[in-house]
């Protein structure tokens, strides 16, 4: 997929910047981007799409600062995007702002970019929806626990590296091998990184567990009080498709079922910030585990607090 070197070991590393919701990464990666003239992509599965700019935490544009954003609210929620697609554009645009000069950083959430970028990514067949719908209702039937169990049997390798939490993770390896006889560990031997090891450098913004919770609460306050609640309102009335991305954005579900009338809106926003919460820990979890020789700060102990 990658046409041509991006960077020489003489230039500047690419900047990767990891880390778990509500932890400073828009303020960190701006303040970069001016120490060192650069330009920011996004690295969030989310954050992709518009429709819901308020729950996604889309940077505005006085967060922006002037730095030029890429990626970012520039998908229609209709589209189903893969790390195939985003790892696509992200080499476009790497390659479109070293010419001019200016310094990538590309920033987000979702570990799976930054390791197709830095890992390389599988060459797995398409999986059919017959495949999917099969082990989807398994997994239902049976619980992640036991979905877990039937990975380790087939793919103990990719057992280790997925949390039995993770149902997406989880539902992907388990479809490959029913698909295609192979293991998904097999499919991912035979990958090459896109970015040698000379060509970047990844910090992970970690910080303290429940410094971080507490500004995930209030992070959502602050969403509904700009207005989430209307945003998820104005997006389900034009959005029947629940198979879409934003239908399982974080918050979305719990205010969804508020405004159909199953639980309280107290109780939407308790959901709400648990999910996130519990996002969160799995973004660490997987920092910690997956990208262990990163450079790991915490921006809230040096300053950064948006």
């Amino acid at each position: 997929m990658r046409s041509g070197s991006i960077l020489s070991s003489d230039d500047n590393p690419i900047l990767l910047v990891y880390g778990p919701t509500a932890s400073g990464k828009t303020s960190f990666a701006v303040e970069l981007a001016k120490q060192f003239c650069g330009e920011i992509i996004n690295a969030d599965s989310m954050q992709i799409y518009s429709g819901l700019p308020i729950l996604t935490a889309l940077p505005t544009i006085s967060e922006r600062a002037g730095i030029a954003h890429h990626l970012f609210g520039t998908v229609d929620p209709s589209e189903r995007w893969s790390v195939g697609k985003w790892l696509e554009q992200a080499i476009k645009l790497i390659n479109e702002i070293t010419a001019r000069g200016n310094q990538p950083i590309l920033v987000g959430g979702t570990g799976l970019y930054f390791e197709a970028l830095t890992k390389g990514l599988a060459k797995i067949p398409q999986i059919s929806a017959k495949t999917i719908l099969e082990i989807t209702q398994m997994i239902e039937e049976t619980g992640l626990t036991a979905g877990h169990g039937k990975l380790k049997l087939v793919d103990p390798i990719a057992a280790g590296k997925i949390h039995v939490s993770d149902r997406q993770r989880l539902l992907r390896a388990l479809s490959v091998f029913e698909e295609t006889g192979k293991t998904l560990t097999s499919f991912q031997q035979t990958t090459s990184p896109i970015l040698s090891a000379n060509e970047w450098q990844g910090t992970v913004l970690l910080p303290e567990r429940e410094v971080l919770y507490e500004r995930i609460n209030h992070r959502f306050d602050a969403m509904m009080q700009n207005g989430a609640l209307d945003e998820v309102k104005a997006f389900k009335s034009k959005s029947e498709d629940q198979s879409t991305a934003l239908h399982k954005a974080i918050g979305f579900i719990a205010l969804s079922r508020y405004l159909d009338g199953d639980i309280s809106l107290i109780g939407a926003c308790d959901l709400a910030k648990r999910d996130s919460r519990r996002y969160a820990k799995r973004q660490m979890t997987w920092a910690r585990g997956r990208a262990n020789n990163w450079h790991f700060v915490d921006p809230l102990q040096s300053g950064t607090d948006t």
